[in-house]
């Protein structure tokens, strides 16, 4: 029901494990890919198995890492930070790959209709218009599938720009599911 996502990703050619979920295979399935260099939580609320899978790769395990991750060419985006919610995104400029936890999903919960990216519930009227500035062609969420390719940054543009606007759909479409 959730759609949770989680991400193993190649930046710079060190693997970044992002708000996993521990599933069977899925060693193997980041073993495939590459070294792991760290894990990610980037939401407050994500600690699913950060801390767990950074023990057994025996790496560090970056909690929301508004500052940054040391060595590491991503960018840290700030998307929330108040007593309730904390949430950082990622920015890999190399790779166009905008990795954002929890502010925007493809989830169906997420989006208004038939609108490929939509904003969390909780943000509908104050979206997280900073990550408009983002053109990534790699777009991955913490929530439903990942969206790649030139069509990519219009999407997250427009389903940020339309928040508000689409709030009535988005209730709709919720009601629906």
């Amino acid at each position: 029901m959730m759609e949770r996502a989680c991400h193993a990703v190649r930046l710079d050619g060190r693997v970044w494990i992002v708000d996993p979920v521990d599933v069977p295979g899925l060693d193997e399935r980041i073993a495939a890919i590459g070294e792991v260099a760290g894990v990610l939580q980037l939401l407050d609320r994500h600690d699913r198995e950060c801390a767990e899978l950074a023990g057994r790769f025996g790496v560090p395990h970056h909690k929301i890492p508004f500052d940054g991750v040391p060595g590491a060419s991503m960018e840290p985006v700030r998307v929330i930070k108040n007593p309730l919610w904390n949430e950082v995104a990622i920015w890999s400029p190399g790779e166009k790959a905008l990795i954002v936890p929890e502010a925007v999903g493809t989830a169906r919960y997420f989006r208004a209709g038939d609108e490929p990216v939509g904003i969390h519930p909780m943000l509908r009227m104050t979206p997280p218009r900073g990550l408009a500035a983002y053109e990534p062609e790699h777009l991955l969420t913490g929530h439903g599938t990942g969206m790649h390719g030139p069509g990519t940054a219009a999407a997250l543009a427009d389903g940020i720009g339309a928040s508000r606007s689409r709030f009535p759909r988005a209730i709709a479409s919720m009601v629906k599911r």
